[in-house]
């Protein structure tokens, strides 16, 4: 059975609805931004078998039914937290198309970050995931392609801020840089913060701007 997944967002939420106690199943995974949040507004989590499991995150902006179509892609390093991402958002209702690699074989992260990217430029995706070791240089590739706005998150808040604000279509992970369960929360961010617009979207606008600046 699939455990749920409490995440900051979750528990901000709930803060902002006037809620002090959030009632979870036992088997839930709260993620350590999630705790940190409870700690900070003051709500506690109680844990309990009477509860039944419910998607992640149902407070969230975005229903599972809206959730958008990904392409993923990974290095050989990133290649096992990939597996466990694709059956994560699976579950999820998630649309996902696997662009590579397809095994733990030494391979260029490029190549692949590269074809995510192109994936999400051209339409073929809504959003983009791309995993090596740091998630630096693949956040660097995906840059380079027109129209991508790439960017390497560690915990939730820089997830919802990339795409609150900064309308990020395409995520980057390092597989060596954060484990399993606060990769499941960044992406769950990730795939259900939508772009608030407003005066974000002039922003937005600038960094594509000095993209074409300099397009041959």
């Amino acid at each position: 059975m699939k455990r749920q997944l409490l995440t900051e967002q979750d528990v901000r939420c709930a803060a902002g609805k006037g809620k002090t106690r959030l009632t979870v199943p036992r088997a839930t995974i709260v993620t350590p931004l999630a705790a940190d949040a409870a700690l900070e507004k003051k709500i506690t989590i109680e844990r309990t078998d009477n509860v039944p499991v419910v998607p992640s995150a149902a407070t969230g902006t975005v229903p599972a039914a809206d959730m958008p179509s990904v392409a993923i892609g990974s290095d050989h390093g990133g290649f096992a937290l990939k597996a466990e991402l694709i059956e994560f958002m699976t579950a999820m209702g998630v649309r996902v198309e696997d662009v590579g690699t397809r095994s733990t074989e030494a391979c260029d992260y490029p190549d692949f970050a590269h074809a995510v990217a192109v994936r999400v430029a051209g339409g073929g995706a809504a959003l983009g995931i791309m995993i090596d070791g740091a998630g630096i240089g693949s956040c660097m590739t995906v840059n380079k392609v027109p129209g991508i706005l790439g960017a390497c998150c560690v915990n939730e808040f820089m997830a919802r801020n990339a795409r609150e604000h900064n309308n990020a279509n395409v995520l980057t992970l390092g597989s060596r840089v954060i484990g399993i369960e606060v990769a499941k929360g960044i992406v769950n961010v990730f795939l259900r913060t939508p772009f608030a617009g407003g005066r974000h979207a002039a922003r937005v606008q600038k960094i594509l701007g000095v993209e074409k600046k300099y397009r041959p």
